[in-house]
C-alpha cells in the first residue's frame, strides 16, 4: 500500500463512525506484514505536513507492531519483519527521535526500548558509536534520550549480563561529565537545560544502581561528578516559571532534577557508602565516601528541609528521600554527631509538623474520602510519603539513640496533650497537633510497650488522651483514636472495663458517618478480636458486626477489611456455621466486584486485586472453620463454583494459589464430590499443560482428592475420560527433558495415588506408567526425585507384583532397577541416618513393594534374589520401626493429639469414615484429624528443594492420606512369610538356613513386633467401636 492510501486508512481509524473504524483496523491488520509497511508508517509519523491525529494513530500502530513482532516469541518461529526493514527502522528512528513532537517521541521511545532489548549489542553494534558521536555533536538531546533507554536495560542486571555496561560507561561518561559541567555553569538556565541534566542523572542512576563502574573508583573522576551533584543539591530551584498547581509543580523540570540528585546521593550512601555492607575491595570507596561527601550531603539536606519549617515548598518525594538519608545516618556515630546540634529543630520544627494532619489531608477527606482511605493503606504511597518517612525517622531515633531522645520526644507529646486538654474553646483546640501526637504514640508502640516508665503508664495514657477522642467532633481524631487503640489492644489492661470500653467504641466506629473512621475502626477491630480473652464481649453483636462489615466491603476495596474478617472467623471457628453461607455469598460478591474494578481499569492501583485475593483467603478460612459440618459444603458449592470455573482459566493466573486452596477444601470436606466439581478437572489439566506448570504442587492436592474420594467416578467415567487426561498430563511432564527435577516431583506422587487407590482396576495403565517412570529415572539427578520414581515401582509391585516384575523383565531393566534400589537403600549419611527414602511414608511404600516381591513363586523370584530382597526388607523394617518409635517419643508430651504425629487409631478411624462417606459422630476429633490430614497432605506434597543435602529426617511431614494407612508393614511382612512357609516349605527352610545369625535375630524380632502390632490394632478397633 502506497503512502497516500495508508494515510487514508489511518485517517479512517479516527472516524467517529464505528463501522469505518472497524474497516480501517481490519485493513491495517491485513497489510501489517507486507514488506516496507513499518517503514511507511515511520515515514508518516515523521512527516510534519501530515495531520497530527493521523501521525499519532500511525505511531501507536507502529509501537504495538514492533512490541509484538520485532523478536519471535517462540523458539523456531519465523521472523515477521525483514532484515532490510529492521535496518531501515533502526537507522531512521535515531535520526527522527528528536525531531518529532513529545507526544510521538514517547511512542518512538518505547520502540527504541523494544529494539535495544532485542538487538543490542549483537544486532545493533553501531548504536554506541552513534550515541558517542552525537554526544560530541549538536544532537546532544537525542543521544542522551537514547543513552537513557540503553542504560536502563542494564539497571537491574548483574554479573555476566552486566558486562556491556562497562563499555557504555567507558565510552560515554567522559562526554557526559563535560556536558554536565557545561550545563551547570549556564547563567539563568532554561527548562530545556533541566531536561538535559535530568537525563544525565537518570543515566548515572541506572549505571550505578547495582554496582559502581570501575571508572568511578578513580577519586578524581568521582570527585568531578560529586562536585556537580552537590552544586545541584545546594543551588536554589529557580522561582521564575514554577507552576502554582501542586501536581504540576512537583513534576516541574527543576524539581525533578533535585529529586534525581537526592535519589542518586541516597543510593551512593546507603548501598556503597556503608563500611559494614561492603566487600573488602569496596571498603576503600566506602571510606572515601564517608570521609569526603556524606557529611556535606547531610548539611545540604538539613538546609533543604528547613524550607518546611519556613513554610516554603518542598516536593513530598524530595522530603521523603532526605528523611531516608537522615534515618540511615542515625546509627553512624560521625553522622549522628553532625546531626545532633540540629536535632531539636529537626524533631519539633520539621518532623513533628509532617506527622500532623494538614490542609491537603482535610481537602482529600472532604472531597474524596475513598481516595483518602486508599492512600492511607497503600504500601506504594508509603514510599513517597513524608509522613511515613517522618514516622520512620522517629522510630529509628528512639531505637538506635533512645537515651535522652525518647524522654524528650515523649515530653513534647505530653505537652501537646496538656495544651489540648487545657484549651476550653472548641474552635481553638489544636486538633491537628493532637492528631500528630496520637500518630507518634501509635508509631512508637513497640518501644513504649517494652520501656519503663512508659510501659506502666500506657493504660492511663489511653484512658486520658486516646479514648476520649472516640467521641470527638472532628472525624480525623475519631479515626486516629481507633487506630491508636488498635496498636495497644494487646497490652495487659489492669481494668478490663477499659478494654471493654475501647472494644465497644471501635465497634461503634463501624457505624460512623465518616468513611475513613469506619475503615480505621475495622483495622483496629482486628487487634481487639485477637486480644479478646472473653469472646462473650463480641458474641452477642456478631451478626450486626458482620452486617457492618459487608456494608463497608461494598463501599471500599481494602484487604485489611478482609484480614479482620478472617481474624473473626478464625477466632470463632465452628460458631461461624450459621453465617458461613451468607459470608461466602458476600465474599464472593465482593470478589467479583474487585475483579471487575481491576479489569475495567488496567492502570488502577493494586488495592482491588489485593482485596480480591483477601476475599478468597477469607473464604478458605471459613471453609476450614466449618470443616466438621460437611452438609454446609453442599450449600456453599453453588456460590463458589463460578469463581473456581472462571479463575482456573488464564483469567485467574494471579490468584491461582488461593483458588486451588478453595478447590482442595471443597473436594476434601464435602461429603461427595459432585459432578459440578468434577467439571473443574479438565480446567486444571488444561491449566497445567498451558500456563500453570509452576503450580503443579498446588494442583496435586485436589487431583488426589478426586481420585481417592471419588474413585469409582474416576475409573468409570469415559466422557470426559479422566484416566486418559491424567495420563496425557503426566506423560507430558515426565517426558519433558527441559523440565528440572524439582518441577516434576508431583508427577510420580500422582502415579502413586492412582496405584494405591485403584488397586486391581487399572492394569492397562501399569506398563505405560512404568515406562515413563523408567525413562525419567535414567535422566534424573536429584536423589529426592529418584526416590519418588523408585517408589512408583514399589507401588506397582504392591499393586500387582507378578505383572510389574514381568514388565520390568520384558523391558530388560529388572536387574538395573533392583540394583539401584538396593544401592539407594544402603546409602547412609555421616550421621548414620538413611540418605534416601527418609520419611516414614517412603519407607512404608518400599516395604510394601519389597514384601509383595517375596510372595512371588520360585520361578519368578529365584532363591538368590529372594534372599537379597528378604535381607533388604528386614533392614528397612528395623529402620522404619526406629523412625516410628522416635516420632512417638517426640509426641509423648502431647496428650490431646490435636497436633503432630497421628496415632494408628486416628488413622484407622479417619480412613474408615472416608471410605464410607461418613464424617463421624465425634465432631471435634474428626474435624481436627481431617484438617491435620489436609495440612499433612499439602506438606507431604511440598518437600524442600534443598532436601537432597539436608540432614533432616522428615518425620514431621507424615502422613500422606492413602489406603496404605490401613496396612501395617510388619503384619503384612509376617503374613507374607507365613504364606511362603505354607505354600513352599522347602523354599522357606532354605531361606532361613542361609540367613546369618544377625538376620535370624532380626527376623525373630520382627515376628514378635508384628504380633504385638496385631494385638494393638485389635485393641484400637475395639476402642474405636466403643467410642462410636
Amino acid at each position: 500500500m502506497d503512502l497516500p492510501s495508508l494515510a487514508l486508512v489511518l485517517q479512517a481509524a479516527l472516524s467517529p463512525n464505528p463501522e469505518q473504524r472497524k474497516a480501517a483496523e481490519e485493513s491495517l491488520n491485513q497489510i501489517q506484514y507486507a514488506p516496507q509497511h513499518l517503514v511507511r508508517l515511520l515515514q508518516i509519523i515523521v512527516d510534519g505536513n501530515c495531520d497530527m491525529g493521523v501521525r499519532q494513530v500511525a505511531s501507536i500502530h507502529f509501537k504495538n507492531f514492533v512490541a509484538k513482532n520485532w523478536s519471535p516469541r517462540e523458539l523456531g518461529e519465523q521472523q515477521k519483519i525483514s532484515i532490510a526493514d529492521k535496518g531501515m527502522v533502526r537507522e531512521n528512528l535515531l535520526v527522527f527521535i528528536v525531531q518529532v513532537p513529545p507526544l510521538l517521541r514517547v511512542q518512538l521511545g518505547e520502540c527504541i526500548k523494544t529494539i535495544i532489548h532485542a538487538d543490542y549489542p549483537e544486532q545493533w553494534p553501531g548504536l554506541l558509536h552513534w550515541i558517542k558521536h552525537n554526544l560530541q555533536d549538536q544532537q546532544v538531546y537525542g543521544a542522551l534520550y537514547v543513552l537513557r533507554i540503553l542504560s536502563r536495560k542494564y539497571e537491574f542486571k548483574s554479573d555476566e549480563e552486566r558486562i556491556p555496561v562497562y563499555l557504555i560507561v567507558k565510552e560515554t561518561f567522559p562526554h557526559l561529565l563535560n556536558i554536565f559541567n557545561g550545563l551547570v555553569q549556564i547563567v539563568n538556565p532554561t527548562l530545556e537545560v533541566a531536561e538535559l541534566i535530568k537525563l544525565i542523572c537518570k543515566i548515572f542512576w541506572s549505571s550505578i544502581y547495582l554496582e559502581i563502574p570501575k571508572q568511578l573508583f578513580d577519586a578524581n573522576v568521582f570527585n568531578a561528578w560529586m562536585v556537580l551533584f552537590l552544586n545541584i543539591l545546594e543551588r536554589p530551584v529557580p522561582l521564575e516559571g514554577q507552576p502554582t498547581d501542586p501536581e504540576m509543580r512537583k513534576s516541574w523540570g527543576w524539581w525533578k532534577v533535585k529529586k534525581w540528585t537526592v535519589h542518586i546521593l541516597n543510593r551512593l550512601y546507603t548501598r556503597f557508602g556503608d563500611l559494614k555492607l561492603q566487600k573488602p575491595e569496596s571498603k576503600a570507596f566506602a571510606q572515601m565516601f564517608q570521609n569526603n561527601y556524606a557529611g556535606k550531603i547531610l548539611a545540604c539536606h538539613l538546609n533543604l528541609l528547613d524550607a518546611i519549617r519556613r513554610g516554603e515548598y518542598l516536593p513530598d518525594r524530595v522530603t521523603n528521600l532526605i528523611l531516608q538519608y537522615l534515618s540511615s545516618s542515625i546509627s553512624k556515630t560521625s553522622m549522628y554527631q553532625l546531626m545532633q546540634p540540629h536535632l531539636d529543630v529537626l524533631l519539633f520544627g520539621i518532623i513533628f509538623p509532617l506527622m500532623c494532619f494538614n490542609d491537603n489531608d482535610q481537602k482529600l477527606w472532604n472531597e474524596d474520602p475513598h481516595e483518602y482511605v486508599r492512600k492511607g493503606y497503600d504500601i506504594i504511597e508509603d514510599l513517597y510519603s513524608p509522613r511515613t518517612a517522618a514516622m520512620d525517622f522517629v522510630s529509628e531515633l528512639v531505637r538506635k539513640r533512645g537515651k535522652g531522645n525518647l524522654q524528650k520526644f515523649i515530653q513534647f507529646i505530653v505537652d501537646i496533650f496538656k495544651r489540648y486538654d487545657e484549651e476550653a474553646s472548641v474552635e481553638r483546640k489544636l486538633y491537628r497537633e493532637k492528631d500528630g501526637a496520637l500518630l507518634a504514640i501509635g508509631a512508637l508502640c513497640d518501644k513504649l510497650k517494652q520501656t519503663e516508665p512508659y510501659k506502666s503508664e500506657l493504660e492511663r495514657m489511653l484512658v486520658q488522651h486516646v479514648f476520649p477522642e472516640f467521641s470527638s467532633p472532628v472525624g480525623h481524631l475519631r479515626a486516629k483514636a481507633a487506630w491508636v487503640a488498635g496498636q495497644y489492644a494487646h497490652i495487659n489492661f489492669a481494668d478490663q472495663n477499659n478494654f471493654r470500653k475501647a472494644l465497644h467504641s471501635v465497634v461503634s466506629g463501624l457505624r460512623d458517618p465518616e468513611l475513613p473512621v469506619r475503615v480505621d475502626s475495622v483495622f483496629a477491630l482486628r487487634s481487639f478480636v485477637e486480644a479478646c480473652k472473653d469472646l462473650n464481649e463480641i458474641r452477642p453483636i456478631l451478626p450486626q458486626l458482620l452486617d457492618e462489615f459487608f456494608k463497608l466491603m461494598n463501599e471500599v476495596e481494602n484487604e485489611d477489611l478482609v484480614f479482620t474478617l478472617e481474624t473473626i472467623v478464625d477466632k470463632f471457628g465452628v460458631e461461624m456455621a450459621p453465617y458461613a453461607l451468607g459470608l461466602c455469598q458476600n465474599l464472593a460478591a465482593a470478589f467479583w466486584k474487585c475483579m471487575n474494578t481491576s479489569e475495567a481499569d488496567d492502570e488502577a492501583d493494586d488495592s482491588g486485586a489485593l482485596a480480591a485475593v483477601g476475599c478468597l483467603r477469607a473464604i478458605s478460612t471459613i471453609l476450614e472453620s466449618v470443616s466438621r459440618l460437611p452438609h454446609l459444603f453442599i450449600q456453599i458449592e453453588p456460590t463458589l463454583l463460578p469463581i473456581m470455573r472462571k479463575m482456573l482459566t488464564t483469567d485467574g493466573q494471579e490468584i491461582i494459589e488461593e483458588v486451588l486452596e478453595i478447590v482442595s477444601y471443597m473436594t476434601f470436606f464435602s461429603p461427595i464430590i459432585s459432578m459440578e466439581m468434577w467439571s473443574l478437572w479438565p480446567l486444571m489439566m488444561d491449566a497445567l499443560t498451558d500456563w500453570a506448570g509452576d503450580f503443579f504442587e498446588n494442583i496435586l492436592i485436589p487431583l488426589d482428592n478426586y481420585i481417592s474420594r471419588s474413585t469409582a467416578h474416576f475409573l468409570t467415567c469415559k466422557d470426559p475420560d479422566y484416566q486418559q487426561s491424567l495420563w496425557n498430563m503426566l506423560s507430558y511432564f515426565m517426558a519433558d527433558k527441559n523440565m528440572e527435577d524439582h518441577e516434576i516431583k508431583p508427577a510420580p506422587k500422582l502415579i502413586e495415588v492412582v496405584f494405591q487407590n485403584c488397586k486391581g482396576q487399572v492394569d492397562h495403565w501399569v506398563e505405560p506408567y512404568l515406562r515413563i517412570t523408567l525413562e525419567r529415572l535414567r535422566q534424573t539427578e536429584k536423589p529426592y526425585l529418584k526416590c519418588l520414581l523408585i517408589q512408583v515401582i514399589a507401588d506397582a509391585l504392591y499393586y500387582n507384583a507378578t505383572m510389574t516384575l514381568g514388565i520390568l523383565q520384558k523391558l530388560g531393566v529388572a536387574a538395573e532397577v533392583f540394583n539401584l534400589w538396593f544401592q539407594m537403600l544402603q546409602q547412609v549419611k555421616k550421621s548414620g541416618l538413611h540418605a534416601n527414602f527418609r520419611r516414614e511414608h517412603d519407607k512404608k511404600v518400599c516395604l510394601l513393594g519389597l514384601t509383595s516381591l517375596l510372595a512371588l513363586p520360585a520361578d519368578q523370584l529365584p532363591g538368590e534374589a529372594l534372599e537379597r530382597v528378604f535381607r533388604a526388607t528386614l533392614d528397612l523394617l528395623v529402620a522404619y520401626k526406629d523412625q516410628v518409635a522416635e516420632a512417638g517419643k517426640e509426641e509423648d508430651g502431647d496428650d490431646d493429639n490435636m497436633d503432630g504425629f497421628q496415632t494408628d487409631e486416628e488413622d484407622d478411624e479417619y480412613e474408615t469414615d472416608k471410605e464410607m462417606g461418613d464424617d463421624g459422630e465425634d465432631a471435634d476429633e474428626a474435624d481436627s484429624l481431617k484438617l491435620q490430614k489436609l495440612a499433612a497432605q499439602a506438606k507431604a506434597f511440598q518437600s524442600n528443594d534443598d532436601d537432597d543435602d539436608s540432614d533432616e529426617d522428615y518425620s514431621d511431614d507424615e502422613d500422606l492420606q492413602s489406603p496404605i494407612d490401613e496396612v501395617d508393614p510388619f503384619v503384612f511382612f509376617v503374613d507374607t512369610v507365613k504364606a511362603i512357609q505354607v505354600t513352599d516349605l522347602a523354599r522357606f527352610q532354605s531361606l532361613m538356613q542361609k540367613l546369618d545369625f544377625h538376620y535370624q535375630a532380626v527376623a525373630s524380632g520382627v515376628a514378635q513386633h508384628a504380633e504385638q502390632r496385631r494385638v494393638e490394632m485389635e485393641k484400637e478397633k475395639l476402642e474405636k467401636a466403643g467410642t462410636s
